[in-house]
Parts: C-alpha cells; sequence; structure tokens
C-alpha cells in the first residue's frame, strides 16, 4: 500500500490554501471509506468509497503485487484477500476485517449472513452490517471458482464460525464435548490394549503355525524353510500390522477429540478430511486403473493364448515326430524361446500405455534408468546369447556328444543360451561361456561315426627298431579285447609322425558308451590292453632317446617284418 508522509509544518503553513482544504478533504473521505466504519449504513459506505475512488486522483489502480493475506477466526479461513482494494494492501485490509469482524461476533444479533451483490464485488453482511468484501482479484486464479462461488464460501465458514462462537459461550455444550472427549478417550485406551494383546496371541499362534508347516515343506530331503527365518519374519509382520492399527486408531481418536469443542474442531476436520481425501484418492485411483489394467490383462492373455498355440507343434518336433524345415529337434527349444521371448515383448510394448502409472515421470524415470543399466551392462550377456544361439542353429555340437573344447575333454550335458555345460570322465562338470565354445577348436568325436557311440583313440610311440607292421597289428588286438569297443567299424592304425627317434602310432577306433565316466573307463581298460598285448609279445613300450650312435646300425630285417602277430597278406 502506498504511503504518503507530509510534514505538519508544511501543512501548517499551507492551511489558508484552498486546494490544500480539497485535498484534505479528499483524504479523509478515502480513509473512511476504506476503514468501513459500522456507524453508517452499508449502500451509503459502498456509494462514499466508490465517489472517493472516482473522484481522488491520489488513489492509484489496484495493482496484484501484495502477498495474499488469510482471514481466520476461530481457526477457521474465513475468506483469502489476494489484491489491493482502494489502496488497501491484503495484509491490512485481513487485519480491519479481522478487527471488525471481532467486534460483530460479540454482539448479540440473530447472526444472519447474506450477500450482496455491487459493482465492486460481493458484500458478506452479518445481520444487515458489512463484515467484509471479495472483489474479482480475490477469486483464487488456480482454481475454477467463480467470486460468486468464492462469496458462498466465504458465507458458509462465516455461519460456521457465529455458531461455533455461541457453543463456546454455552456452558452445558462444552461439558458435553468434554465428556464425549473423555468416553472417546476411555475407549480408545480399551483399543489399544485390546490391539496389543490380540497383536501377541495372533504372533505366537502365527509362529507356532510357521514353524510347523515349515519343518513340513521339503524339496529332495531339504527343509525350504529355516525356523529362526520364519519366526522373525511373522514376528515383524505382525508387529507392523500391530503398529499400523495403532496409529490408525489413534489419529480417529484425535480427529474425533478435537472436533468436540468449538477452537479446535478445524483441526479435527482437517484430520477426518485428509484421511478422507486419502481414502477417496486412492479409490478413485484404482476404479480409473481398471479399465487400462483389464485392456493390459486382455492383451497379455491374448499373448499366452497364441503361445499356447504354437506349444503342441514344438512338442511334437522336439519329441522327434515332425519336423518343420529348419525347425528340428536340436532348433526346436531356441525356437521355443525366441518365438515366446517375442510374443511376450510384444505384448509389453502393447499393453505398456495401459499399465497403471506408464504416463507419470517416475515410471519414466525408472524405464529410462533401467534401458541405460541394460545398455551398459548387458553388451558381455548379448554376445554369450548370440553365441550360443549360432551354435544351436549352426549345429556344431548336440547334447550327449563327446568333444574337446579348449582342451576340456567330456560329453556335453547341457547347451544353453549363455554357457555350455560338459561332463568329464572323472566326475567333473565344467560349464564354459559359449563365446569362449565359438572361439576355440572343437574337436567332436561323436558326429562322423558310423552308427551309435564315439570315437576313442590314443597314442604310443616305438622305436624304429620294432617293425611297424607288428605295433599296428598289436594295437587292434588291443582294440578288439577291450569292452564296449565295436569290431565293426574295426579299429584303425595311422602312423602319425616320423619323429628323430621313434615313429607315432594312433590307435583309432569306435565305443559305444555314451555317458562320460563310461567313456572313461574304455579308454582305461584300453590302454591296459596294450601294455598286456605287448608284453605278451615281447615288445617294449619305449620311446629311445640316443646319446651316440650304437655300433650296429638299428633296422629291422625283412625277416622279421611280419612277426607275430602281424600276418602277411
Amino acid at each position: 500500500m502506498r504511503v504518503i508522509n507530509v510534514d505538519l509544518k508544511v501543512l501548517a503553513v499551507l492551511a489558508n490554501a484552498a486546494w490544500l482544504h480539497r485535498l484534505v478533504a479528499r483524504l479523509s473521505l478515502v480513509l473512511v471509506a476504506s476503514m468501513g466504519l459500522a456507524a453508517l449504513p452499508v449502500a451509503a459506505q459502498v456509494q462514499a468509497v466508490a465517489a472517493a475512488a472516482s473522484a481522488s486522483p491520489l488513489v492509484a489502480a489496484p495493482v496484484n503485487t501484495a502477498p495474499e493475506a488469510a482471514v481466520q477466526i476461530f481457526n477457521r479461513t474465513i475468506a483469502v484477500y489476494r489484491a489491493p482494494f482502494l489502496g488497501v494492501s491484503p495484509a491490512e485490509r485481513a487485519r480491519r476485517t479481522h478487527l471488525y469482524m471481532n467486534e460483530v461476533l460479540a454482539r448479540t444479533g440473530a447472526g444472519e449472513v447474506t450477500v450482496k451483490q455491487e459493482a465492486q464485488g460481493r458484500i458478506v453482511m452479518i445481520d444487515g452490517e458489512m463484515a467484509l468484501v471479495l472483489t474479482p482479484e480475490d477469486v483464487d486464479a488456480k482454481g475454477d471458482k467463480t467470486l460468486d462461488e468464492t462469496a458462498a464460501a466465504a458465507k458458509f465458514q462465516l455461519e460456521q464460525v457465529i455458531a461455533e462462537t455461541r457453543e463456546s459461550r454455552d456452558e452445558s455444550r462444552l461439558l458435553r464435548g468434554l465428556l464425549i472427549a473423555v468416553a472417546a478417550t476411555l475407549v480408545f485406551a480399551g483399543l489399544l490394549a485390546l490391539v496389543r494383546r490380540g497383536q501377541r496371541a495372533l504372533g505366537a499362534w502365527l509362529s507356532a503355525q510357521m514353524s510347523r508347516r515349515a519343518a513340513e515343506l521339503e524339496v529332495a530331503g531339504t527343509q525350504l524353510l529355516q525356523g529362526d527365518k520364519v519366526l522373525t519374519a511373522v514376528s515383524f509382520a505382525v508387529r507392523g500390522a500391530g503398529w499400523a492399527l495403532l496409529a490408525l486408531l489413534s489419529y480417529e481418536w484425535l480427529s474425533l477429540v478435537l472436533s468436540q469443542f468449538p477452537y479446535t474442531r478445524p483441526w479435527g476436520e482437517q484430520l477426518s478430511g485428509y484421511l478422507w481425501q486419502v481414502v477417496v484418492r486412492l479409490g478413485t485411483g484404482i476404479l480409473g486403473a481398471l479399465p487400462d489394467l483389464f485392456v493390459a490383462l486382455l492383451i497379455f492373455m491374448l499373448a499366452r493364448t497364441v503361445i499356447k498355440l504354437f506349444t503342441p507343434v514344438f512338442n511334437r518336433i522336439e519329441r522327434g515326430e515332425a519336423s518343420l524345415g529348419w525347425l528340428d529337434r536340436d532348433t526346436v527349444r531356441p525356437s521355443r524361446r525366441i518365438i515366446s521371448t517375442g510374443i511376450w515383448l510384444f505384448a509389453l510394448v502393447m499393453a505398456y500405455p495401459y499399465l497403471p502409472g506408464s504416463s507419470s515421470e517416475a515410471f519414466k524415470g525408472v524405464s529410462v534408468l533401467l534401458g541405460l543399466m541394460i545398455s551398459l551392462g548387458a553388451s558381455s550377456l548379448v554376445g554369450q546369447g548370440a553365441s550360443g544361439m549360432i551354435l544351436m542353429f549352426t549345429r556344431t555340437i548336440r547334447v550327449g556328444e563327446y568333444v574337446r573344447i579348449d582342451g576340456h575333454e567330456g560329453t556335453i550335458t547341457e547347451l544353453g543360451m549363455f554357457n555350455t555345460r560338459i561332463r568329464t570322465g572323472l566326475g567333473e562338470e565344467l560349464s564354459m561361456p559359449n563365446s569362449l565354445v565359438m572361439g576355440s577348436v572343437t574337436k567332436n568325436y561323436s558326429r562322423a561315426v558310423k552308427g551309435p557311440g564315439y570315437i576313442v583313440d590314443t597314442v604310443v610311440t616305438i622305436g624304429y627298431d620294432t617293425p611297424w607292421r607288428q605295433v599296428e597289428a598289436m594295437l587292434i588286438e588291443a582294440a578288439h579285447r577291450t569292452p564296449g569297443v565295436l569290431s565293426n567299424p574295426s579299429a584303425r592304425v595311422y602312423q602319425t609322425a616320423l619323429s628323430d627317434f621313434y615313429p607315432e602310432y594312433r590307435l583309432v577306433c569306435q565305443a559305444v558308451p555314451s555317458q562320460p565316466r563310461p567313456r572313461a573307463e574304455v579308454l582305461s581298460a584300453l590302454h591296459a590292453n596294450i601294455q598286456d598285448v605287448f608284453n605278451e609279445y615281447g615288445v617294449q613300450i619305449m620311446s629311445p632317446h640316443y646319446l651316440a650312435d650304437p655300433a650296429e646300425a638299428k633296422f629291422v630285417p625283412k625277416a622279421a617284418w611280419f612277426a607275430a602277430p602281424a600276418k602277411q597278406g
């Protein structure tokens, strides 16, 4: 509010000036009109204020720059001034209205509240006397209310204040409120004791039940739930529910007690209103989300139905009863996963706009964070998955085949999306990343065999003084003696190298067992039989290394080329 300070000495010097008399008269008129004196009739007050506003050039137009001020009586907000009126700031308007209304409420009148419409705004009156003036600038710009609705709300609040003012003077009604508050307190104390006792009883009963049930839940002979963990979880859940119920009872008790007295009744109404608003907001949100949630559920049900339509086809192909082009027993499992994942991802994309909270900034932020985490941390995971898909669809290796990968030899027990499991003949299970399998040389002992089984091979080195035909015959005989080695196709011996001191013989045969441990047992039995055969024919399994040339040449004479068990063909 603009304030004009005038020096009294200057006014005394200029007191004889005629224009000074007119100026003082106008200022006095504006001051009297802005104070809203009750001695004048309401219509005369409003007309005087309007005349002063139109006649006085010193009154500036209202500017909505002053902070708003609320008129509160008995803890109730009657109205909120948001703009100056006739040069008076909202705070000063609120102060004057508060003082004047206290004076009016102290009188013993009928307490009838009315609203009168004037050109300047709406005048709220008590028993025909002006209580406050609301202008169009006092309407909340953020809300959807009009000036008439704002005046009606002020009228309702003022009627509440008048009724509570009279109630505060009525000793019988105050005593009644006090009795109700005492009774509510006693009931509240009883409920607290009942809840605490029920909390302990329920906790003990649930703990006993969960302890007995937890001992019965076993998987493969192992107890699924631990008793102490179950007791801790149950105790925590019961305590949490008990404290939540106690908090709700305390909230309702405080709201009820505060509502029994006029001065604290607005606080009780605010507590009850806030709780009711929370319940209404939650209920409205749930009811509003049900249609969209139904659409999202329908989309997921359609996706599940489509996957179920493909399931019988995949099952037949997996059992080997049918094939569909490139889709066979080796590729049906990864194909099933890819198709199912694609369908669920498509359903999730379609249902995303219908999920509750999907349009909120928090949901969007979490989605961006998850996408960033996946893009930064899943690069190696994507590489492993791509390697697994390549291994499956190119049929490089299959489950049940005996292979050697990166120096590790064993039977493939699982060909997964991200790793491959191999079980060795020594009872070890190796898990190798699919990227390692893709980047290593894989030796498959099961792929090139005729019929069932896999390849078994071993290497021996014998000196040049032993006929190679004899060595081959002894190795083949050792293979025929070994249980599990097939006679058809027959074992073969290859001379893979002629080293400086000895030739290298490689025995290759085919064995029937497909499990990893029998394969190791077959190889062990084959090595034992090779030693026995060589010992029977008096041939040393030795790889000589010379320090000097012998006195006589080391060679095999032609007469000894077909030494037993070798036969001349």
